[in-house]
């Protein structure tokens, strides 16, 4: 077990058992998708099912644990989640790299902070409570656009994480080939910035260039950003595998 996932599983397992001794919920994140298969796993394991994954909207793709009482009935509400709104000129253009790469550059650790919805002139961030104030009193730019932040978001929320649809030939699913069809990079290249450890797979560092990928697999790379497997299912008369990409935007 990596040592992340046993740091997640020991707050997993002592958020549940404040919630046994204090009879109210406790929670634990924003937690990314491969961290919330873990606690699924954990709990399935376990036979627990007094616990609830919640972002603040049907929906997120981040989401908080809550560890909730065996009594009590399972409730969104309770958990300490803010919305707030950042409104900006709708001819400066922002993105979810920049809100992010705000809030990081506050000194905000990544848990706190859940999606990140952006639309022109409005971004929705999903907070943590005990960080949303800072954020609040402190986030007054993002990059070096003027920006406004208030308590609250007005329904309906901005569309989530938008996607660029990529398409490509590739010889084979092994992770340096996808890599090459995401990047353009040439073979070699390809191979030195995996065994850099500028890749990952499914938020862990791919250890493998040979490593082979599927349907549904994300693929971050260093410098030129996320991207989704979305289709392998296509051959070429010679073989060869047409995939179909998603890269986040």
């Amino acid at each position: 077990m990596q040592r992340e996932d046993a740091l997640l599983e020991a707050m997993i397992w002592d958020a549940l058992q404040q919630c046994d001794r204090r009879g109210s919920g406790c929670f634990v994140g924003f937690l990314d998708e491969r961290e919330q298969q873990l606690v699924r796993n954990l709990m399935e394991h376990a036979g627990i099912e007094n616990y609830m994954l919640w972002g603040g909207y049907d929906g997120a793709e981040r989401v908080v644990f809550g560890a909730l009482s065996a009594y009590a009935e399972k409730d969104s509400s309770v958990f300490p989640i803010m919305p707030v709104s950042v409104t900006f000129r709708q001819q400066d253009t922002l993105c979810h790299r920049d809100f992010l790469g705000a809030l990081m550059a506050l000194g905000i650790e990544r848990s706190t902070v859940g999606d990140i919805l952006v639309e022109p002139g409005r971004c929705v961030l999903f907070l943590r409570q005990e960080i949303a104030p800072y954020v609040l009193s402190q986030l007054h730019k993002v990059g070096a656009v003027g920006v406004s932040a208030v308590e609250g978001a007005a329904m309906p929320y901005p569309p989530g994480r938008r996607f660029q649809s990529l398409s490509a030939v590739v010889s084979s699913l092994r992770t340096d080939c996808v890599v090459a069809a995401c990047t353009g990079f040439g073979r070699e290249k390809t191979k030195d910035v995996i065994k850099a450890g500028l890749v990952s797979v499914n938020d862990q560092v791919c250890q493998s260039v040979s490593s082979p990928l599927s349907d549904g697999d994300r693929i971050a790379i260093r410098g030129k950003g996320k991207f989704r497997l979305e289709r392998t299912d296509h051959r070429t008369r010679k073989g060869r595998i047409c995939i179909e990409l998603k890269k986040y935007l």
